[in-house]
């Protein structure tokens, strides 16, 4: 039977998306799969079954779908938070943690709150009267700031703020502590929601989750996790101990049979739009003296770029304001680095030629367009830079990952698809639609590192789609229906 676990021999009858499928004129064709690669492919019923068959179907076959950020262990746990997408208000956000059931460890935990959007202020004040003492953390959408309680205050030994609220590092480090208070219970949560993963297709994720990712991959691996493949980051705190260790991107982690890989060093230059702390060369609008902040400062920067590049190491460097943006690209000139800017939410128009010259992946979510279209019209109208670009990358030929930023926004690669193709996700209007792309290049970027092809002596990474995304509208891309998901050609995923 072709069901999860099974090894597959021969694919029938699909339509491959590529150059593959050119020869055949578009018929439906057999792939044939060995060693966990692509060894063969031909007209349907010419090739003879050396083992198990998955029926295609003459369905549109596509390379394995990556999420190029995910923040592995707080996307697996927020199952298990309180969700505050849908709170309207500081006073509705309290209610819902107040009427919240404890953990287990006797905290209460919400996430998804966008206070940016709230009539009114996250107060300290507020927060007791609607917590009392059961220590209570709301972490915003975009991850950069946290709403504790006074309870929550005592319990992390951080003198309490006005308003409750701790921002950027200090709001990292809250995150932390609650996503690494106890490994048995994340690696389960891991392997749930890397199964859902594989359901949408995905055959591999670069993980940014704050802890010392190597011994973590080794231990799920260990106990058994097989869904997809793993690049893995580590962020400045540890990243004496990554060379100490001989870490070099791209390198194979022992113990873990292939599925996970050396990543890059992560370094966090600015903030968040919504938390207003992304570093821009003009005001937020309801705030003239405010234009965020720049964590790293330009010095510190190239050193730590120069160090890595000499380690074998590359960076993925966070950086959503243009002034940001403008730093690090400054950083990768200086130092000629290898790596990515993640999230690239405001670009300078001379900068996106800078990103192409110098060879800069851009690693970018297109659904924050969406879910920050509204912040930034309110947040960013006096911006002269381009807002979330993507069709403006690709026509200066840069380099670009897809990913969704989990959990800040779903872990879904065809919603992320369909935002880029539509730019909306309602009955709007798309979101300045000249930003745009076409579904296969949003499907390549949604490939391994942006760059993966169906091709014979390629992995046999594969997703088997419902629909053929070619032809499909947008409510259709969203929920595309996947048939199977294939690692290496093992099946990960049966509909």
């Amino acid at each position: 039977m072709t069901s999860r676990g099974a090894q597959i021999a021969l694919i029938r009858a699909v339509r491959p998306l590529g150059a593959i499928s050119v020869p055949f004129g578009g018929e439906p064709v057999d792939l044939v799969v060995a060693d966990g690669r692509i060894a063969d492919v031909a007209p349907t019923g010419v090739l003879r079954p050396a083992g198990q068959v998955l029926e295609g179907d003459g369905c549109r076959v596509v390379p394995g779908l990556w999420d190029h950020h995910v923040h592995t262990v707080q996307w697996a746990l927020n199952t298990e938070r309180t969700a505050l997408d849908a709170a309207e208000s500081a006073s509705e956000a309290a209610r819902i943690m107040g009427a919240a059931e404890p953990l287990a460890d006797g905290r209460r935990i919400g996430a998804g709150m966008r206070d940016a959007f709230w009539p009114d202020l996250p107060s300290l004040r507020v927060l007791d009267a609607a917590t009392g003492e059961c220590p209570t953390y709301l972490i915003n959408a975009d991850v950069h700031s946290v709403w504790l309680n006074s309870a929550a205050f005592r319990r992390e030994g951080f003198a309490p703020t006005a308003d409750g609220m701790l921002r950027e590092e200090e709001a990292f480090e809250i995150s932390r502590r609650l996503n690494t208070s106890d490994d048995a219970s994340a690696d389960r949560a891991v392997i749930r929601a890397a199964a859902r993963a594989a359901a949408r297709g995905i055959t591999g994720l670069v993980d940014f989750d704050m802890a010392w990712n190597a011994s973590a991959w080794q231990r799920r691996v260990a106990s058994g996790f097989d869904a997809h493949r793993v690049e893995f980051a580590f962020y400045a705190a540890n990243f004496a101990r990554a060379i100490e260790a001989g870490l070099r991107t791209g390198e194979e982690l022992p113990g873990t049979g292939g599925l996970a890989h050396v990543g890059p060093l992560k370094l966090i230059t600015d903030g968040s739009l919504g938390t207003r702390t992304a570093a821009c060369t003009h005001a937020y609008d309801d705030d003239s003296s405010n234009v965020g902040v720049l964590n790293i400062q330009p010095d510190e920067l190239r050193e730590l770029l120069t160090v890595a590049t000499g380690s074998g190491i590359e960076v993925a460097v966070h950086a959503i304001g243009d002034l940001a943006v403008a730093s690090a690209l400054d950083a990768f000139t200086y130092t000629q680095a290898r790596g990515t800017i993640e999230h690239a939410q405001l670009v300078r128009h001379a900068d996106i030629a800078r990103f192409a010259h110098l060879g800069v992946i851009a690693s970018v979510q297109p659904g924050h367009a969406l879910d920050d279209r509204d912040l930034a019209a309110n947040l960013w109208r006096g911006q002269q830079a381009i807002g979330y670009p993507l069709a403006s990358l690709f026509a200066a030929g840069v380099p670009v990952r897809f990913g969704s930023d989990a959990p800040v926004a779903p872990l879904d690669p065809w919603m992320t698809v369909a935002a880029a193709v539509h730019r909306t996700e309602d009955a709007r209007e798309a979101w300045h639609p000249e930003e745009r792309v076409t579904v296969e290049t949003a499907l390549r970027a949604s490939s391994h590192h942006g760059d993966a092809e169906i091709e014979i002596g390629g992995v046999a990474d594969l997703v088997l789609c419902g629909t053929d995304p070619l032809s499909a509208d947008a409510e259709q891309l969203r929920q595309m229906s996947v048939g199977a998901t294939l690692l290496g050609g093992r099946i990960t995923y049966r509909a």
